[in-house]
């Protein structure tokens, strides 16, 4: 080949195979993704509120801009991880119910082995970033770390893995308090508390969209205890939650500012009985969806309360 020639045909070749590899490296790519569904946030959003109410509450809405990194890459990482352990306790069970039955190792696009690295590289992402947090930090991060590998199991020996939920959800709550103040004191508690009532709330409404594929199978749920209930619990529980926030804001003093955003809250927690009053599965779906602005609203009369109302 003439040596002037050679640069070109390289180029060719290599374009040719670089062609070949990107779309393939991309498709799996985005298998990955939907295996720690990453395209679906939602779940990140609901972990990522309370944890803001409690880091902002903690430091009195000052917090680092470090421990703010920290707490905020650190509800995605463990997020991820909690899909990659669900669908992997769940693999036998997703094939069978409508809504799942398209996710990575349901359909075996993905293998567990896999999954499971992936999984592993996530749990050291976590590890890494609480190393740089205090000691209580890292001792409450043990617990935390049980509760997301245990709870994707709860729903085979309990009709109440939604509480369990909350507890995995919200660990992220006494361990802000513990990152900020070293200790957790009492309204941590009642955060968390209210974070378990509300893990409750929305978690039921997305159980009910898969409550008849659950009873088929054998899958248990709050949606399948409460029954006909399950709006007036549902209910009960939304008031139970707003008043627990109401105490955490007498606890520590919050502003007239604070408490709209909890009255706005309360408007969107009106709408989702609204949404789920025929217990309609694409209804429930977005009733279970809209808490996501229920977590942004306590965040805003948070934020607002330390933005205006905390300096006077």
């Amino acid at each position: 080949m003439d040596p002037r020639l050679r640069p070109l045909w390289f180029k060719l070749r290599y374009s040719r195979l670089l062609r070949a590899w990107l779309p393939a490296a991309g498709r799996r790519a985005w298998i990955y993704i939907r295996l720690m569904r990453m395209h679906r946030p939602i779940g990140s959003f609901l972990l990522l509120w309370p944890t803001l109410w409690a880091l902002w509450l903690a430091s009195q809405g000052r917090p680092t801009p470090k421990l703010f990194a920290i707490f905020v890459i650190g509800v995605f990482v463990m997020r991820s991880a909690g899909c990659i352990m669900n669908d992997f306790a769940d693999r036998s069970f997703d094939p069978h119910v409508q809504r799942t039955r398209e996710r990575p190792l349901a359909t075996r696009e993905v293998q567990v082995w896999e999954a499971m690295i992936l999984f592993l590289v996530l749990c050291t992402m976590g590890v890494i970033l609480v190393l740089l947090l205090n000691r209580l930090t890292q001792e409450l991060a043990i617990i935390g770390a049980v509760l997301v590998l245990t709870y994707p199991f709860m729903k085979r020996y309990t009709y109440l893995p939604q509480p369990y939920l909350g507890m995995a959800f919200g660990w992220g709550i006494p361990m802000a308090y513990a990152a900020v103040t070293g200790q957790v004191p009492t309204v941590a508690w009642l955060i968390f508390i209210a974070n378990i009532i509300w893990s409750t709330v929305y978690d039921t409404m997305y159980a009910m969209v898969d409550r008849r594929d659950d009873i088929r199978i054998g899958v248990k749920s709050s949606a399948i205890l409460f029954g006909d209930l399950d709006r007036l619990i549902i209910g009960i529980l939304q008031l139970l939650l707003i008043a627990d926030l109401v105490l955490v804001g007498n606890h520590v003093g919050m502003s007239a500012v604070y408490y709209v955003g909890l009255g706005f809250a309360l408007l969107f927690a009106v709408y989702q009985q609204a949404l789920i009053r025929h217990r309609n599965p694409q209804r429930c779906f977005q009733a279970f969806m809209n808490n996501n602005w229920f977590g942004a609203a306590v965040f805003a009369g948070i934020l607002l309360h330390y933005t205006f109302a905390g300096g006077i």
